[in-house]
C-alpha cells in the first residue's frame, strides 16, 4: 500500500472533537502526527459477543523462521538514552533489527520497554543517541521514517464515537493512502473484525478494541511493526489468531513485540531481548535462551524401589554436576553445563527397576527471573 509523501495532511490533520457530553480530553492521535500525546483517553466498553473463524482459531501458531542473515536492516538504534531526572528509562541501548526478524522485548515492569518503543516510533525524543528506520534518520527525516512504521501502543488510540470502518477510513485518509476501501477490507479481514466493522468502537470489548488498534497499525502495510502487548485482552483463541498473523507477516517485515507472555516469545519470535533498568541484559534466540535457563536438561529419575547409593554412583560420572535425592527412590540429576546426558544416565541405570524418567527443558520464565533479579539501578 503506497503512502503519499506530502507531509501537510499527516502533520496538520486535527483530531475530531469529542462529543459535547464527554468530559474527557481527546484520545491520542494515531501515529502520524509529530506531537501526538503519549496516553490516550479511555473509551467505554459494553462487552460484545466475540466470534472467530473456527479453522483459524484451531490453527497452531507457527514459529517465525525467516532466514535473516544478510537481510536488510530496517531498525538501527545506537547509544540511546532517555532519563527522567535520576530515573534511567533507557540507558545506552544499541541494537539493530533486520527484515524477517521478530524481536521479543522482555523485561519487568518499568524496565524501559515502552519508552524504547516510543523513542523508535518518534513519540518521544531521546536525550542522546540515534534511531534509523528503513534507512531514514528519525531526527532529520521524521515523517519519512514514521511512514514506514506501524505502531500499536500499550493503550491503543481510538475515537469511541466512530465505527470501526469509519476510524480506519480516518487513519487511511490521514496517512493519504491510495485505495482506501481496499486497504480497509484487507486489514478488517486480517484482524477478524468483519462481524463488528459497523459498530462504534465504544461498544466493543477490550479484545476487539485491541484488534482495531492492530488494524490501524497494519493499514498502510508498513515495513516495520512496533507492537506493545499486541495480545493484551485477547482470549486464548484470539491470541492464537494474532500470533499466526504476526508469524505470516514476519517474512518481509521487521517486527518488535513487547510482551509479558513468555510462551508468546517462543511461538512467534526468532529473537529475544531481556531489558531491565533501561539496559539490555540478554540478546539471543528463544532456543538459546531456553538452553541457558536453570534446570535445562535436568533429568528426573524415579525407581520402583529404594536405592540409597544411586545418587553417589551417578555423581561419580564425569558428565554429572550434582544429584539431588527427593526420596530414596527419586532423584533429580543435574548435568554439567546443561548438556543432554539422558542416554548416559539410562545406560547407568538400565539394570534397575525404573518407574519414570523425564528430561526437563529449560523455561524462559526461570531465566527471566535469574537475569533480572538484583539488577542494580
Amino acid at each position: 500500500m503506497e503512502e503519499k509523501t506530502s507531509s501537510s495532511a499527516a502533520e496538520d490533520a486535527p483530531p475530531p472533537a469529542e462529543e459535547a457530553s464527554s468530559g474527557e480530553s481527546p484520545p491520542e492521535a494515531v501515529d502520524v502526527a509529530p506531537d501526538a500525546a503519549e496516553e490516550p483517553a479511555e473509551t467505554a466498553a459494553t462487552g460484545d459477543a466475540e466470534t472467530l473463524d473456527a479453522s483459524e482459531a484451531a490453527a497452531a501458531p507457527a514459529a517465525a523462521s525467516a532466514e535473516t542473515v544478510g537481510a536488510e536492516t530496517l531498525v538501527r538504534v545506537d547509544g540511546l538514552y532517555k532519563h527522567y531526572g535520576p530515573i534511567k528509562a533507557v540507558d545506552g541501548v544499541s541494537f539493530s533489527v533486520r527484515r524477517g526478524e521478530v524481536l521479543g522485548f522482555l523485561g519487568p515492569n518499568g524496565a524501559g520497554k515502552t519508552t524504547a518503543m516510543r523513542l523508535i516510533t518518534g513519540f518521544l525524543h531521546p536525550d542522546a543517541g540515534s534511531i534509523e528506520v528503513a534507512g531514514h534518520d528519525l531526527a532529520t527525516e521524521s515523517l519519512a521514517a514514521r511512514q514506514k512504521i506501524g505502531h500499536l501502543p500499550e493503550n491503543a488510540p481510538a475515537y469511541g464515537e466512530m465505527t470501526v470502518v469509519g476510524f480506519l477510513e480516518f487513519v487511511a485518509e490521514t496517512r493519504q493512502l491510495d485505495g482506501v476501501p481496499g486497504a480497509i477490507a484487507r486489514v478488517v479481514g486480517m484482524t477478524g473484525l468483519e462481524g463488528v466493522q459497523h459498530q462504534t468502537i465504544e461498544t466493543l470489548s477490550k479484545g476487539y478494541k485491541r484488534r482495531v488498534g492492530l488494524a490501524q497499525a497494519l493499514i498502510h502495510d508498513p515495513e516495520v511493526l512496533i507492537l506493545d502487548e499486541p495480545t493484551d485482552g485477547l482470549d486464548p483463541n484470539q491470541k492464537a489468531v494474532v500470533q499466526n498473523l504476526l508469524a505470516s507477516l514476519s517474512s518481509n517485515k521487521c517486527i518488535i513485540v513487547s510482551t509479558h507472555i513468555l510462551d508468546e516469545v517462543e511461538r512467534i519470535c526468532n529473537r529475544a531481548m531481556i531489558i531491565s533498568q533501561g539496559r539490555i541484559l540478554v540478546d539471543s534466540t528463544p532456543n538459546e535462551l531456553i538452553a541457558r535457563a536453570p534446570n535445562h536438561n535436568t533429568i528426573r529419575l524415579t525407581l520402583q524401589e529404594d536405592d540409597p547409593g544411586l545418587a553417589a554412583r551417578i555423581e561419580a560420572e564425569p558428565w554429572c554436576d550434582r544429584v539431588e535425592a527427593r526420596t530414596a527412590s527419586a532423584f533429580d540429576v543435574y548435568p554439567v553445563s546443561g548438556e543432554n546426558h539422558l542416554l548416559d544416565l539410562l545406560g547407568l541405570v538400565k539394570e534397575l527397576p525404573l518407574q519414570d524418567v523425564h528430561l526437563q527443558e529449560g523455561r524462559l520464565d526461570d531465566l527471566f527471573r535469574e537475569v533480572t533479579e538484583g539488577v542494580a539501578t
